[in-house]
């Protein structure tokens, strides 16, 4: 609850992480050894979600967390929805997890993850 002296939160937008595509990628030199058609789908994936690092920015507003590719809007969560939300694998974070009432998210973690757990916490705190 806000009192007259407390000012609003202000919007927090994430930078990107290329931390999990590339572990992929990596992981996928060794693979070509194993299995060509596994180590390639293991790199495709890297280089999409290399792709989507790049492009894609998450905003946390006072009531909403939006995504956007450039400058346009692609998808708005408003936060009222929300019922709960995790981040798998402290140690390496990895996915992203959260819950609104009509449906279930899950985001690779393409952002600085000690970010993202400050924003949550900040935005919409644990239920």
């Amino acid at each position: 609850m806000l009192t007259e002296t407390a000012t609003p939160p202000t919007d927090v937008s994430l930078a990107p992480s290329y931390r999990l595509p590339g572990v992929l990628l990596v992981a996928a030199l060794p693979l070509l050894l194993v299995n060509l058609w596994l180590s390639a789908g293991i790199a495709a994936f890297g280089f999409f979600l290399c792709y989507q690092a790049a492009t894609l920015r998450l905003f946390f507003t006072a009531t909403d967390l939006d995504i956007y590719r450039g400058d346009r809007l692609i998808r708005r969560f408003p936060y009222s929805m929300w019922l709960n939300w995790r981040i798998y694998w402290s140690p390496l974070p990895v996915l992203f997890y959260f819950r609104e009432t009509e449906s279930i998210h899950f985001l690779p973690i393409l952002f600085d993850s000690r970010g993202l757990r400050a924003a949550l916490e900040q935005f919409c705190p644990a239920r």
